[in-house]
């Protein structure tokens, strides 16, 4: 497995992102961040705690305001309209159902990929119907999302991507809270979208069960991403300051936007404003 961010791919990168900057209530959480990732690729997005994953994730897909340049698909991602290419699964946390079921947030995937106004078609249940069973909940479809466990409520957000018939897939942390059999299913649900030439990034705090699909990882530290060889489990957070007087978020950034209030934007109609 290799490491780096290939900034410097050609115009065939699925994402590209150049310089990008993220400052959110005066912090800096990003902070200049360029790399490149190519169609078919599995990359990770690794990092401490704080060091910034999530919020690029989130900037990537215009989910948070930032600077410099970004591309989806090769397009500027300010002009990009075609989403239903992008399969995105935030972290549970952020999720804003209500009494939702598991179909229903499942089917919400379809929106994007069906004309507007229209009612659901056969193809949108029948994909629906499919990507419940492929996480392995058909039999929990009409269950609120609220009441299902942990790990069930990951695998309904991996469905709803799934419905979508993405061909690039963000996943934000889909190792977290949930135990080892909704990991394993996990992995090998990556392991059939990687067979069929998806190209995947999800940001982990560990390999754990994708370790033998990742194709590269992408480390971040203090919000900026590191050179080809650096592991993040060397990065403690002792950076020679005193720490009584030393403001270390306003120094180094690098904390996760859900530590800051954030504007109201989405992609995906399922996140918190």
């Amino acid at each position: 497995m290799g490491a780096g961010n290939d900034a410097g791919a050609g115009n065939d990168s699925v994402i590209r992102a150049e310089s990008v900057d993220v400052v959110l209530g005066g912090i800096p959480i990003v902070r200049g961040a360029s790399l490149a990732i190519r169609p078919g690729e599995v990359v990770a997005i690794l990092g401490n705690n704080g060091s910034g994953k999530t919020t690029l994730m989130r900037a990537l897909l215009g989910l948070v305001p930032h600077r410099g340049d970004i591309e989806l698909f090769g397009t500027p991602l300010e002009q990009f309209r075609d989403w239903r290419r992008v399969g995105y699964v935030p972290q549970r946390g952020s999720i804003l159902v209500q009494q939702a079921t598991s179909r229903e947030v499942v089917a919400s995937g379809r929106l994007g990929v069906r004309r507007p106004f229209l009612p659901a078609s056969g193809a949108d249940r029948r994909a629906v119907d499919a990507a419940l069973a492929e996480v392995g909940l058909a039999d929990r479809a009409r269950y609120p999302f609220v009441r299902l466990s942990g790990g069930q409520q990951q695998r309904v957000l991996i469905a709803r991507a799934l419905a979508t018939g993405a061909d690039l897939m963000l996943w934000d942390e889909p190792l977290a809270g949930v135990d080892r059999t909704t990991q394993e299913l996990l992995a090998e649900v990556a392991a059939r979208l990687k067979a069929d030439g998806a190209t995947i990034v999800m940001v982990l705090h560990e390999l754990g069960c994708f370790r033998d699909l990742i194709d590269r990882s992408i480390v971040l530290a203090d919000g900026r991403v590191m050179p080809p060889g650096y592991s993040h489990h060397d990065h403690g957070h002792d950076h020679g300051h005193d720490h009584a007087d030393h403001d270390h978020r306003a120094a180094h950034g690098g904390h996760e936007v859900d530590e800051i209030e954030r504007p109201h934007t989405s992609h995906t109609g399922l996140e918190v404003g």
